[in-house]
């Protein structure tokens, strides 16, 4: 493993449950990149769209669900 991918930040999958990736985000849109955040985001493949969409449809969900009570279907 070379120096630089050791001192990488860390790679994570967002989760809008998560407290510090919702401030993350909100640091993003405050200061316009990512230079304050302490991870890398990823996009998983079967999200099919670039990494600002992917968090905002999650977090779009996880407030929709939290103010109106929404319980997830099961299919």
């Amino acid at each position: 493993m070379s120096r630089l991918e050791f001192l990488a930040r860390p790679l994570v999958a967002f989760d809008p449950h998560n407290k510090d990736h919702r401030r993350f985000y909100a640091q993003f849109v405050e200061y316009g990149g990512w230079g304050n955040c302490p991870v890398r985001f990823i996009v998983p493949e079967d999200h099919g769209m670039d990494l600002i969409s992917m968090i905002q449809r999650s977090l779009n969900a996880y407030y929709i669900e939290r103010e109106f009570k929404i319980q997830h279907r099961k299919r």
